[in-house]
């Protein structure tokens, strides 16, 4: 990973690793896409990025003292389309 990345840690970080966005929030972290760990070079730096992310989460994770059962689903707000 060329930027640092630290997971839970604002609102704004944005990390993309081969065809994977990964989203940093306070709360969540949220990845989509999809990636191929291809048996070259870039399938094992893909790899390597993707390692260094989760095991940076899971080090957040492992660390929070009470971490709730489940979060709620982030709140999702519909605006009206400015070019209507």
């Amino acid at each position: 990973m060329s930027k640092k990345f630290v997971p839970y840690a604002n609102e704004a970080d944005v990390l993309t690793i081969g065809g994977l966005t990964i989203e940093n929030r306070l709360d969540r972290i949220t990845i989509d896409g999809d990636i191929d760990l291809t048996l070259d070079r870039q399938g094992l730096e893909h790899a390597r990025a993707l390692h260094q992310l989760l095991g940076a989460a899971l080090a957040r994770l492992e660390g929070q003292k009470d971490l709730p059962t489940a979060l709620a689903p982030p709140a999702v707000k519909k605006v009206a389309n400015p070019f209507d």
